[in-house]
């Protein structure tokens, strides 16, 4: 059930006036295992925070801290194949595994396919169980199947088995972390700390470009593979103590002051019935709703472009410019380091509009079209990474190209995520991420084919191949804001279920 508050008068009020204005106490109302039966959005007038809590506290920014940690070591762990990828297709009489390109491809496909059909479950189990327990038991799961892929050989099938039960694992840190944005912030702040986060993809990755060589270098390339995996799978477990230590939902945290809470729940003046959020969402109806469509579009459309960069970006510099290993270290390392520009910025992008007074979901959209045009900047980069062209200048300006789509990825990708809980009631945030996710894997399923693909059949003239693999990255981000803006051309909240 839920209950409207009426609306606040920014006059004086009346004692008779102050009493009409109601409030519900969570304690007054309490299910049969204690829980509070309502969640109340407090009147912003409420004076006086609980005695359990400090006065004032900026809390929902150590829990945003917390995510973006959680997602460094779920792309660090990610990241150490593409680093490894060189070593793996090496023939075995020159000691490597002999993969072939379409292995390694094969490979990240069937991750990236496990995870994408985690996502949706992942989404949905968190919805129901939370995203405390929820996110832990996915990072469990990643890093026990992140140390096992050091134990497993030089199978290609072995490796295919275990890194798909990792992707098992990783399906889960989205879905949970934009559900915990959506219950820890209003939705003004919700893109910034969206994108705050999502800044860990860019960190993982760089701690791995700069930690994979060094664990090759530093036991040797036999053992350095098998050290890679073992000591990046291990550092989620301390992850783990802090979030079990720090982290628990806005209503029960006791860190939290009233002030901040009341602040965090300023975008509504609805008193909902926590018994709802228990309520089975189908996915079926999920899919009825127009706003699903626009973000697994969305999704669908962009996310394989990134998992190309995670993936090929080292092959591509080995191939285009003859980098050895410890030279592909500081490029890459440029790349995601300017990327997390992009995810911090973009994600403040719509908050200017906001305070000019722009609608939140236009604001959202504005931003994203700008956005959309910064990856066009590869179409031009086999131009300028000619190497009888521009010298030694030319693995500088082709990677300046690729850190500005790389940058325009995230902002766009802050903004994308945050397009659920503007839309969507909080109870199905986690279910509808995972759709979204799933989506954006199957599209990384096949950007990572075709990747392999052209790389085989045009393995003498692999410029072209990754002629190609530009041409497609640059234009999918106009193509998917095309499709949401069609698909839901003005805010459209859902509210039925």
């Amino acid at each position: 059930m839920t209950c409207r508050a009426p609306a606040r008068s920014d006059g004086p009020q009346t004692e008779a006036g102050s009493a009409r204005q109601f409030s519900l106490s969570a304690a007054a109302f309490s299910l049969s295992d204690g829980e509070p039966r309502f969640r109340r959005v407090p009147n912003p007038m409420t004076p006086s925070p609980s005695s359990a809590r400090p006065e004032r506290s900026s809390y929902r920014w150590i829990v945003c801290g917390l995510l973006l940690f959680a997602t460094t070591f779920n792309y660090l762990d990610r990241q150490v194949i593409s680093y490894l990828k060189e070593y793996f297709c090496t023939p075995v009489a020159q000691g490597g595994f002999g993969w072939s390109n379409t292995d390694f491809a094969n490979l990240t496909s069937f991750f990236t396919a496990f995870y994408a059909g985690m996502t949706i479950v992942s989404g949905w189990v968190i919805d129901k169980i939370g995203t405390k327990l929820g996110l832990a038991l996915c990072l469990i799961v990643w890093s026990v199947f992140g140390i096992a892929n050091a134990f497993v050989g030089r199978l290609v099938a072995m490796h295919i088995l275990v890194r798909s039960a990792f992707g098992i694992g990783e399906g889960g840190n989205f879905p949970a972390s934009i559900k915990t944005v959506a219950e820890w912030f209003p939705k003004r702040e919700r893109a910034l700390a969206t994108g705050i986060f999502n800044s860990g993809t860019n960190v993982g990755a760089m701690i791995a470009s700069l930690f994979v060589p060094w664990c090759m270098i530093h036991y040797g390339y036999a053992k350095g593979w098998k050290m890679a995996f073992i000591l990046t799978g291990a550092l989620g477990f301390v992850w783990l103590i802090f979030w079990y230590w720090l982290y628990d939902t806005p209503a029960k945290q006791q860190r939290l002051s009233k002030e901040e809470f009341d602040y965090i729940h300023s975008d509504s003046e609805v008193v909902e019935d926590i018994t709802q959020d228990r309520a089975k969402i189908p996915w079926r109806k999920l899919f009825g709703y127009r706003q699903t469509w626009a973000f697994f579009m969305g999704k669908f459309m962009t996310d394989g472009v990134w998992w190309f960069y995670l993936f090929w970006l080292p092959d591509y510099l080995k191939k285009q410019f003859g980098m050895t290993p410890e030279q592909v270290r500081l490029p890459t390392f440029l790349v995601y380091g300017v990327a997390i520009i992009g995810s911090i910025y973009g994600g403040s992008i719509p908050m200017t509009f906001i305070k000019k007074g722009m609608p939140i979901y236009r604001a959202r959209m504005l931003a994203m079209l700008l956005i959309a045009f910064f990856p066009l900047t590869v179409l031009s980069t086999q131009y300028f990474g000619n190497v009888s062209r521009f010298g030694s200048m030319a693995a500088v300006l082709a990677v300046a190209t690729i850190c500005v789509a790389a940058a325009a990825h995230q902002a766009w990708s802050a903004n994308l995520f945050t397009t659920v809980s503007d839309m969507f009631p909080k109870k199905a945030v986690g279910t509808v991420t995972g759709i979204g996710a799933m989506a954006g894997g199957i599209g990384g399923v096949l950007v990572q084919k075709l990747a392999g693909g052209l790389t085989d059949a045009f393995s003498a003239t692999p410029q072209t191949a990754y002629l190609m693999m530009f041409m497609v990255c640059a234009t999918s981000y106009l193509i998917a804001w095309a499709i949401i803006k069609t698909l839901v051309p003005r805010h459209q909240p859902i509210t039925n279920l």
